[in-house]
C-alpha cells in the first residue's frame, strides 16, 4: 500500500473451482498472488486494500460457515476469524459484497486490479462503477482510472524473504529426494510412468501435495521433447532418461531437471555429450553473482555448449560465429533460466528500460542448459550414436549478497554421483 498512489484502491479476487469434467472438481489451488497477499487457501473470495481507511485498511470479503458445505467440502474460515487468523482487520461476507464493496470505491481515483484474469469479477467491477457514474450528479465521485496491480506486486513477489526462502528450500529438498528416488528405481523394462509414481510418492509422503507443473518423464528420443509429459514408453537398456519435475509445498515450486542411463552407465557419445551439458550448468551457475545481468548465466552456457558441439563435430564452423548467428540453437533451442516462486515460472520483468535486469540478492532462477538431438531432421546426417539423445541439467539457485545458493544441490549430477545413487538399487 505504501507504493499505491494517493487515494486509490486495490481490489484483487481468488481464484475460483473449476470443473474437470461434468460436475467433478479439479483440486483447488489459489491465485499465487491473493496467496501471496493473504495465506488464505478458499476459493470465492475478494481482497481489498483501501489506503487511509479508518475502519480498517486491509478487508476480506469470503464465504460465511455453513454447516451442510462444509460437510461435504470441509471447514471454511467464515468471516468472522479472518480476522485473527490472517491478521487483516476486517473481513465480510461474500454475499455482501454488491452492497459493501461499492463504498469503498468510491472518492477513489484510481483502482489497482489485473483486468482480465478473471472476467466475470471484472464485469462485476465495471458494474459497480458504472453505479457510481449514475449518481455524479448527486455528488458521487467514480474512480476515474484502472492501474495494473502486477507492476507493483510482481515486482515485490521477485524478491524472496527469508520466509519464503525457507520454504522454497524444503521444496528443493523434497524434490532432491524424488530424484534420487526415481534414480533408485529405474532400471531396463520400466515405464516413464513407473518412475513418475515414484516421484509422486516422493512428494505426497513429505507433504506436497501436488506437482509444481506436469512431470517429464522421457527415455531415449522422447526427451527431445522439451514438453513431453506422455510417459506411457517402456526404458530402454542403452538409453538415456530425461526427467524434469519438481514438487509444489505450502504454493511454492521446485524445478529440477536430471538426466541419467537407464541401465546405470554412459555410452562414450553419451557420457561425452552429458559432460558438454553439465560443464554449461555449472558455468551458468558460476554466473549467478548479483550485479550480473538476467542473461549472463545463459550466455556462459552457450559458449560452452557451442564449444562442445564443435569439439565434438556436431555442429560445423567457427564458435563466435555459431554463437553470433546463433545457429547452436539447432540443438539447444530454449533459454537457459527463468524465475522461480510461487509460480513454476515466476513473475517478474526480465528486463528494465529495455536492458537485462541485474541479478539482486534475493532473486531465485533456474539454470537449465539443455542440448537436444533427435533421430530425425536436423541430425539425420550425424551418426547414429549422437541420434535420439535429449540431456538437459536444470537447478534452482538463489541470489544471495556475496554469491549463490544452489537450491538442488541434493540431486546428483556429476556421472559418479548418479552411478552410487543408482547402484543402491541394482544390489538390493
Amino acid at each position: 500500500m505504501s507504493h499505491m498512489a494517493p487515494d486509490s484502491v486495490a481490489v484483487l479476487p481468488a481464484a475460483g473451482v473449476r470443473l474437470r469434467n461434468r460436475d467433478t472438481e479439479y483440486l483447488f489451488r489459489q491465485d499465487s498472488d491473493f496467496f501471496y497477499l493473504t495465506g488464505f487457501a478458499e476459493p470465492d473470495a475478494v481482497l481489498v486494500l483501501v489506503p487511509g481507511r479508518a475502519h480498517g485498511r486491509v478487508i476480506l470479503f469470503c464465504r460465511e460457515r455453513e454447516p451442510r458445505a462444509e460437510l461435504y467440502d470441509g471447514a471454511r474460515l467464515g468471516p468472522e476469524r479472518a480476522v485473527e487468523e490472517l491478521q487483516i482487520d476486517d473481513s465480510f461476507p461474500v454475499n455482501d459484497m454488491d452492497e459493501i464493496l461499492p463504498g469503498m470505491l468510491e472518492g477513489r481515483e484510481r483502482i489497482y486490479i489485473n483486468l482480465g484474469e478473471y472476467p466475470e469479477f471484472d464485469n462485476r467491477l465495471m458494474h459497480w462503477v458504472n453505479m457510481i457514474r449514475a449518481r455524479e450528479a448527486g455528488g458521487s465521485i467514480p474512480p476515474g482510472e484502472f492501474v495494473a496491480l502486477k507492476h507493483l506486486l510482481h515486482e515485490q513477489r521477485l524478491y524472496k524473504s527469508a520466509a519464503e526462502l525457507h520454504i522454497m528450500r524444503e521444496a528443493a529438498r523434497i524434490t532432491c529426494a524424488a530424484h534420487r528416488r526415481a534414480m533408485r528405481a529405474c532400471r531396463p523394462g520400466v515405464s516413464e510412468l513407473d518412475l513418475e509414481a515414484e516421484l509422486v510418492h516422493e512428494f505426497l509422503s513429505n507433504g506436497a501435495r501436488t506437482a509444481a507443473y506436469p512431470s517429464i518423464v522421457g527415455g531415449g528420443s522422447n526427451a527431445c521433447v522439451l514438453h513431453y509429459t506422455r510417459n506411457s514408453s517402456r526404458l530402454r537398456k542403452g538409453d538415456l532418461v530425461l526427467i524434469d519435475a519438481g514438487c509444489e509445498y505450502q504454493h511454492y515450486a521446485s524445478d529440477v531437471t536430471r538426466t541419467f542411463p537407464v541401465s546405470g552407465e554412459f555410452s562414450r557419445s553419451q557420457r561425452a555429450l552429458y559432460e558438454v551439458v553439465l560443464e554449461a550448468n555449472r558455468a551458468a551457475i558460476d554466473r549467478c553473482q548479483p550485479g550480473e545481468h538476467f542473461m549472463a548465466p545463459h550466455e556462459a552456457a552457450v559458449r560452452v555448449m557451442a564449444e562442445g558441439l564443435v569439439d565434438l563435430k556436431l555442429l560445423p564452423g567457427d564458435v563466435d560465429e555459431i554463437i553470433e548467428t546463433e545457429a547452436y540453437r539447432v540443438f539447444c533451442p530454449h533459454n537457459s533460466s527463468h524465475w522461480l516462486g510461487s509460480d513454476v515460472h515466476d513473475v517478474g520483468d526480465y528486463r528494465v528500460e529495455g536492458a537485462w535486469r541485474q541479478l539482486e540478492p534475493g532473486m531465485v532462477l533456474t539454470i537449465e542448459p539443455g542440448i537436444y538431438i533427435p533421430p530425425g531432421e536436423p541430425s539425420a546426417h550425424l551418426p547414429p550414436r549422437w541420434r535420439g539423445v535429449g540431456i538437459r541439467i536444470e537447478d534452482d539457485v538463489h541470489i544471495t549478497r556475496d554469491g549463490h545458493e544452489v537450491l538442488t544441490a541434493d540431486a546428483p549430477k556429476s556421472v559418479a554421483g548418479m552411478a552410487r545413487v543408482m547402484k543402491r538399487r541394482r544390489r538390493g
